[in-house]
């Protein structure tokens, strides 16, 4: 049996097991009895992810017993759609340039190092 977890107005969240078929029914709380209602916990990593990942996800699991199917002129207007949406002037700070990967390293006695083009050149 799965633990599910139950909000309780006085003492606050607690879990209890239930049955498959129960999942979405109220339970009673321990210490005081009062009929307290399913809560439903997101993972942070679900609340710090990138909206477009978020979107994928859900899309997924709304398709997982029917799948949308498309077809391919469908598609070409879904991304000349997303592309008319995107096209804009790109500022220094817009967000959709990717950034630049820093060259910094650490060497194994524990000093930063930059490798450039220009290796007689003194880093500080």
């Amino acid at each position: 049996m799965p633990m599910y977890e139950y909000k309780c107005a006085k003492h606050g969240v607690f879990e209890e097991l239930a049955t498959l078929e129960d999942y979405d029914q109220p339970c009673a709380c321990p210490q005081c009895g009062q009929i307290s209602a399913r809560v439903l916990t997101l993972p942070p990593e679900f609340l710090n992810m990138l909206k477009e990942k978020r979107e994928a996800i859900e899309r997924n699991e709304k398709a997982q017993h029917a799948p949308e199917i498309i077809t391919m002129a469908q598609h070409k207007e879904k991304k000349a759609e997303e592309a008319a949406r995107h096209a804009h002037k790109h500022g220094s700070n817009c967000g959709c340039q990717p950034k630049k990967k820093s060259n910094l390293f650490y060497t194994a006695d524990g000093n930063k190092m930059f490798p450039s083009m220009r290796p007689w050149m003194i880093s500080h």
